[in-house]
């Protein structure tokens, strides 16, 4: 009898599309993200946490909302509720009452609470490895399984955010008319030897270097090679 395959969490139930061209060469790619490395080369995520469950309730919080104001109310949260027993234990209303600060709150603290009793009920209170079960958990999508394969588990997944999709488009690196786009369109392009950090790479980019109002080009590491016609002369 053959044994059937393991779903590969990077691929299960991916839909295929017709992906854009990049507009840079692969000399051109290798050469920004030997850059990114040499820069960075253990990139770290802003979220606090200090576990695969808080990392993945703080994922989950941080839909719409910033890293820094999801942190501070996690910090207390994750003091008193760092599995998904004591979560549970909590309650929705106590929850809420950690996160008010979060921007829709009451569906949050709802989705936190449900996800942790299916942890307990079906993955014996530990975080699934595969996308796929990540994405049966209330309240997680694509983004956060992504950011949890990555982060927890270090496979090299890519998590699409606004700041990846611009960097993406804007550098001509990975065009792509939705998220789904851009991250296919990067797993394809990216080379091997970077996938892991590139999620990190290209987020903190995006924060903080290529920014969507006014890009900061001048002091930017990769000017040289990205495809944006617009770039700010000073």
């Amino acid at each position: 009898m053959t044994k059937a395959k393991k779903p590969n969490s990077r691929t299960s139930k991916t839909p295929k599309r017709r992906l854009k061209r990049s507009k840079l060469s692969k000399d051109v790619i290798e050469s920004i993200f030997q850059r990114f490395e040499n820069a960075d080369p253990a990139p770290q995520g802003e979220l606090y946490h200090y576990n695969s469950y808080t990392l993945l309730v703080a994922v989950v919080l941080s839909a719409q909302a910033t890293d820094a104001g999801v942190n501070k109310a996690t910090r207390t949260l994750f003091a008193i509720a760092d599995t998904p027993q004591k979560m549970v234990e909590l309650g929705e209303q106590e929850v809420r009452d950690y996160i008010k600060t979060i921007g829709l709150y009451r569906n949050k603290a709802k989705n936190v609470i449900a996800l942790s009793h299916a942890l307990i009920d079906h993955h014996h209170a530990e975080v699934p490895q595969t996308r796929e079960e990540l994405e049966k958990l209330p309240g997680v999508g694509r983004k956060t399984a992504n950011v949890v394969l990555n982060v927890a588990f270090a496979q090299p997944t890519i998590a699409v955010d606004t700041h990846i999709f611009r960097v993406a488009n804007r550098t001509g690196l990975a065009p792509g008319k939705d998220p789904l786009q851009v991250e296919l369109n990067l797993e394809r392009l990216v080379p091997d030897a970077y996938k892991l950090h590139c999620h990190h790479w290209l987020i903190l980019h995006g924060r903080y270097v290529c920014q969507a109002r006014k890009p900061r080009c001048q002091n930017c590491l990769i000017a040289d090679l990205c495809a944006f016609k617009d770039k700010p002369i000073a």
